[in-house]
């Protein structure tokens, strides 16, 4: 077996983020090695909270409880690397544990260079944890609450990587992650009823005329789409809102977040050329149209910048 060293753990979380943070992973490349290095620590390590919930529970093999009780398990640890009282371990017995092994020495050593404040990955696992017991939001503002603990918390821990001229910018990063995970909910609402789940607020839905039955029979009417119009209309506010913050970024970060906006609102795009019917098919850009944001990113990056100086 091979000794774990901080390049192996690296590696590690680069792979999980290739594998489960496509978008990103694309727009990864365009940040120095050591930055991506550092956001590839932080993908992963959401991943693996969100994991422990998700893959363990849809397996059957796991209860609510003992998620709950791993998740804990999972704090405990990372509460240890922030101490500095983290035992390393002599050898890890499988491939999880190996993997959860690379994930908290990276993440370790992201922290001597990067200041990621304690609360965050906190805020994240709370937000996990609402996985555990809630499949309905009542109200909208309820939604946002979640949407900042699993998304915008995310944005705010890579901003402390990608670099900022003004903490003004930690609004904004809230913004793209609301706006990003509202285009989760809006891309996967057929696949969330599927599993129970339904993360439009019920205010909202109230309010259109749509019935728990319409999203969980996939029954696509006039008030479904007027309400998935709708959703897609407060992301696009959240995005023109968050491009404030992108102008604020460290110019060797702007291009990779400008591509993970323009590709994520690319999917309220495909939504709107279906018809806002989420449930004929799950809305998704090729890596093509990935790459061909590339040059408009560059040319964007470049404006943000030269208006910064003016």
């Amino acid at each position: 077996m091979h000794e774990l060293t901080t390049d192996r753990a690296y590696e590690v979380c680069r792979r999980v983020t290739s594998t489960h943070a496509k978008t990103f992973y694309a727009a990864s490349h365009f940040i120095p090695s050591e930055k991506r290095n550092a956001c590839y620590a932080v993908y992963a390590f959401c991943r693996y909270v969100d994991d422990i919930v998700d893959v363990a529970m849809e397996a059957g093999d796991v209860t609510r409880e003992d998620a709950v009780r791993l998740v804990e398990q999972w704090r405990s640890e990372v509460g240890q690397v922030y101490a500095g009282d983290r035992e390393q371990g002599a050898h890890a017995p499988d491939m999880a544990h190996q993997d959860r092994a690379a994930v908290l020495l990276a993440w370790e050593d992201t922290l001597q260079t990067y200041h990621i404040p304690r609360h965050l990955p906190e805020e994240l696992i709370e937000g996990v944890l609402m996985d555990t017991t809630i499949t309905r939001f009542r109200t909208y503002a309820e939604l946002e609450v979640y949407c900042y603990k699993v998304a915008s918390v995310v944005g705010l821990m890579t901003s402390e990587i990608f670099g900022y001229s003004s903490p003004d910018a930690l609004t904004y990063a809230v913004d793209l992650g609301i706006a990003m995970q509202l285009t989760n909910i809006i891309r996967d609402v057929k696949e969330d009823a599927v599993r129970g789940r339904i993360y439009l607020a019920q205010e909202d839905m109230e309010r259109y005329g749509v019935s728990e039955d319409d999203v969980l029979g996939s029954r696509f009417t006039p008030n479904v789409r007027a309400l998935i119009a709708e959703y897609i209309r407060r992301a696009d506010v959240l995005y023109r809102r968050a491009d404030t913050g992108i102008a604020m970024l460290e110019p060797s970060s702007m291009v990779t977040v400008l591509l993970m906006s323009r590709n994520y609102q690319k999917i309220l795009r495909v939504v709107e050329s279906m018809d806002y019917n989420v449930f004929s098919r799950r809305a998704s850009i090729g890596m093509l149209q990935k790459l061909l944001a590339v040059p408009s990113a560059y040319l964007e990056a470049r404006r943000l910048r030269n208006a910064q100086l003016k």
